[in-house]
This record gives C-alpha cells, structure tokens and sequence, in this order.
C-alpha cells in the first residue's frame, strides 16, 4: 500500500513539473512574438510617417514648379530676350515658394536654377529659340530627404537596404500663354480702324477720336469714376453699347494716380502707380512709328536720346519733382511720386487693353495701348500709343484677367 501510494506522490510531482516547464516555454515565445509584431508595427509606421512627409514634399515642390511655368511663361511674348526673361522670372518665382516642409534653403540638390526650366513650340518639341517659344516646363528633382523613422529601423534591423536613411521626389509643370475671358481695363474706347504699331492717337471726350466709354453700358460719371478708379474686370458683351459721352472731369484724378501724381496720399491700391511716370510728347520724343511719323515711345529709340518707355521703367523714372514739372499745374495736385516710390509699389498701370468700337459698338477685339502722359484737368485731353491688338502673341497686354477666353489679353495657363 504504501508503495502505491508513494508512486502516486512521485507521479504527481512529475507531472506538475511538465506544466510549469511548458508554461515557462510558451511565455518565451509570446515575449518574441509581440517584439517581432512590435518591429513590424514601427515598421509600417515608419513608411507611413516618411512616406507621408515625401507625398508633403512632392506636393510643396509641384507648388514652386506651378509658380516657375506660369512665370516663365508669362514672359514668352516672342521678342528676342524672352528666353533670358523667361529663365530669370521662372527661377525667382518658383524660388519663393518652401519645399521640403517650409524650408526656407532646400537641401538635397538645392533650389530652381536656369538647368531645370526648358521651352517647348507650338508641336510640343524642344526648343532654344525665343520666336518660338511657346510652352515653358519647369523640371525639378528633390533628393536627399531625410526619412527618420525608415533610418532608425534600418540600423535597429541592420537591414538598410530595406529601410532607406534618404528618398526623392520629382515633379513637373507646363504653362503656356491663353486669351483670357476677364481684362481690367479701362473706360476708353478706341474706334475701328487702321492702326500701325507705335501711333500716337489723341484722347478727347469732345473731339476724338478716342472717348469715355463705361464698360458696363451706363452713361453716368460715378461709374466712369469707379471703372477708371479700379479698373473693370468683367469684358463687355459682344455687340454692347459702351460710348459715353461727357468730359466727366472728376475722372482725372484717377487717370493720373496711375503717372503717380496726386491732390493727396491716395489709398493703396487705388492709388499706385506705373513703374515710370515719364511722359512722352513731340517735345522731347523723335523717334518714329511704322508710317513715318512721330511715335513708338513704348520700346524705339529717339534721335535726340530719350530713353524708350521700358528703360524708363527699368530707371524708375518719375516725370518730375513737382506736378508742375509734369504739366499739372492746375486743379490741386501737390506731390509726384520719385524713383524710391515708383520702385517700392509701382506695377503695370500703363499698359492697358482698351475695348475697340464701331459706331459705339464694342467689337469684340481689345486694343493694347500706352497711356503717354497725364489728363490735363484744363482741357481732359491725353495721348494713347497703339501697340497692337491685346491678343497678339507679342502683346506688352499679357498680364490682364483671368483665363478661359477667346479675345482677351494673352494670361499664362497651366496646361500639365
């Protein structure tokens, strides 16, 4: 009996001893088991964080490449330095923009240079040639892009061809020039006609040729007020009535904030004014339009050595110190604004696309002008320069409205 019974006891312990051992294996390989579930936990982790920073990347690199085409493209007018301008307003214009979370100096293969903007013509194959240019693509490769949790499980696993310290994104943009279906613009009309490159045309509200004209059909001085105050960005409808007839003399001081002269501190934007308020007249002009007479202000050059208009420009050059010195020497005006001024806010404000008539008819064609001088508060009369038709290939109206038109000044598009 006793022997039985000591078996049992011996037998018993035995087994309990299997059941411990056999627990102490298995919470072994749970122990193992979670930390590979963990590695693989940070591991998708991982991807999804530094993937999710490179789609970040990629997206803030395509914004600096957007704003580099539509730059450059803008500046494709077919004159022989469009290319330089171009390559230069592209760079600067796509370098603005952050790229690689913000950063203010990109790493990796650094920033936009001239290498990464290339020009493409009408059939979509490469070109070097100003004339014809008419795409502008913008290429860019940002490499070097730190992945920090990807680094950190490649030297935990040892495995760092699989989790990669570093990644890379490319991208690219494509814009062109397109008429727009908006242009501020003025409210003068020019009548139909016969027009060279460069004329001279006189605006007089009593004797022509050039009149007011609101844009959106009314007749009243507040509106020809506000329209030239602010310009009007809604185009007239084909067939629209758009002569007004009057002198409406409350108009020139607005006429002349863009010569950046004024009766007081006017408002910003109201009041801003050209980069140049230079004014061109036969006295100090002697250069010549495509019939022989005296015009061309706008990019020709004078006998007596005035600088065209875009010297002018790149001069910021006021027309004068005092309103006097600019031919105002009536109705109030007490300050011009000087080259520091014109640099700090000038913009484009004497180009403009001015609607062209037919027996008062707009006739669904805009032409670009040159504003040459101030409105005179004694008489309202100024000049325009006729630079051709708004939506010419090689129009300075290029910078006016928005896109989606069929005869509106030429604006830069995306197109991929």
């Amino acid at each position: 009996m006793s022997t039985r019974i000591l078996a049992s006891i011996l037998a018993r312990r035995a087994g309990g001893t299997g059941r411990r051992g056999a627990q102490r294996r298995q919470h072994g390989a749970i122990i193992i088991t979670a930390a590979l579930a963990l590695l693989l936990l940070l591991g998708f982790m991982g991807i999804a964080l530094d993937f999710g920073r490179m789609f970040i990347v990629k997206t803030e690199l395509q914004t600096a490449l957007d704003s580099c085409a539509l730059a450059a493209a803008r500046e494709l007018n077919g004159q022989s330095d469009a290319i330089t301008r171009a390559v230069s307003a592209g760079s600067a214009a796509g370098n603005l923009n952050g790229v690689n979370l913000q950063s203010a100096n990109w790493s990796g293969q650094g920033q936009i240079t001239a290498a990464d903007i290339s020009f493409l013509d009408k059939n979509y194959a490469a070109t070097t040639a100003p004339a014809s240019a008419v795409y502008s693509q913008c290429t860019h490769t940002q490499s070097n892009i730190h992945l920090w949790l990807m680094q950190a499980m490649g030297a935990f696993s040892g495995n760092t061809a699989g989790f990669p310290a570093n990644g890379s994104v490319s991208t690219r943009a494509v814009a062109t020039r397109a008429p727009s279906q908006t242009a501020c613009i003025i409210p003068v009309v020019l009548p139909q006609g016969s027009y060279v490159t460069g004329q001279w045309i006189t605006f007089d509200p009593k004797n022509g040729p050039m009149t007011w004209g609101n844009l959106d059909g009314t007749t009243d001085a507040n509106t020809t007020n506000s329209e030239m105050r602010d310009g009007y960005c809604i185009s007239p409808s084909p067939n629209q009535s758009i002569t007004t007839p009057g002198t409406k003399t409350t108009v020139v001081e607005y006429w002349n904030f863009r010569f950046g002269i004024y009766k007081s501190n006017p408002s910003s934007p109201t009041g801003q004014p050209d980069y140049s308020s230079f004014i061109y007249n036969t006295s100090n002009w002697q250069g010549h339009d495509g019939a022989g007479n005296i015009g061309n202000a706008y990019q020709g050059s004078s006998a007596n050595g005035t600088p065209n208009f875009l010297a002018q420009r790149l001069a910021f050059t006021p027309c004068g110190a005092t309103p006097a010195a600019c031919g105002i020497s009536t109705g109030g005006y007490q300050t011009v604004a000087q080259t520091p001024t014109l640099k700090a806010t000038g913009a484009d404000r004497r180009i403009v696309p001015i609607p062209i008539v037919g027996g008062g008819i707009f006739k669904n064609q805009f032409a670009c002008m040159l504003m040459l001088d101030p409105l005179q508060p004694s008489s309202t009369v100024a000049h325009f320069e006729y630079l051709g038709l708004a939506s010419a290939p090689n129009s300075p109206c290029f910078t006016s409205g928005f896109a989606g038109g069929t005869i509106g000044p030429l604006v830069p598009v995306l197109v991929r």
